[in-house]
């Protein structure tokens, strides 16, 4: 539901989309070796989808991309810990972030896996007009700021 320019997603839609995404994949045909997340946007829906699926192999990418509300940094970067490229070699890997915004960070880390040898395809609740890159599977488009379930509350404070 939009509210005030945002599109809002609550956890029992977020449910429904994750769902409908695992069908996306498996009518097309690609079975995943593993599930890849981008942190932390695309962790929870990477683990719902691997659910969904049956992919009990998990992993995830740390990027640091936003700031803050629309601020972000000049390119994505990777953080620590490292995935362990080599062992992707030849594997069928499905990457999942929560929003193609811009696509830069989607479109890094796709690079970054095909370039170690595996079969990326990529998956996103969300995209964008003007991503540079399209998401594989995607949920819904929309040129608002998505407001999800997680992220909807600030930070859990400290109490005094």
């Amino acid at each position: 539901m939009a509210n005030d320019d945002r599109e809002v997603l609550g956890w029992l839609e977020f449910g429904e989309a994750s769902r409908h995404l695992a069908r996306d994949v498996l009518h097309s045909g690609f079975a995943p070796d593993v599930v890849i997340a981008i942190a932390r946007g695309g962790l929870l829906l990477a683990g719902s989808i691997a659910y969904a699926l049956g992919t009990k192999n998990c992993g995830a990418l740390n990027v640091e991309f936003y700031s803050d509300v629309d601020e972000r940094l000049p390119e994505p970067i990777m953080l620590p810990p490292m995935l362990d490229a080599p062992s992707l070699l030849g594997k069928k890997v499905l990457l999942v972030d929560d929003v193609s915004d811009s696509g830069r960070t989607l479109a890094m880390v796709m690079q970054l896996l095909a370039a170690s040898g595996a079969d990326v395809r990529s998956v996103c609740l969300y995209s964008k007009p003007g991503t540079v890159q399209e998401p594989d599977y995607v949920w819904r488009r929309t040129p608002n700021w998505v407001t999800f379930p997680w992220s909807a509350l600030p930070p859990v404070g400290v109490s005094a």
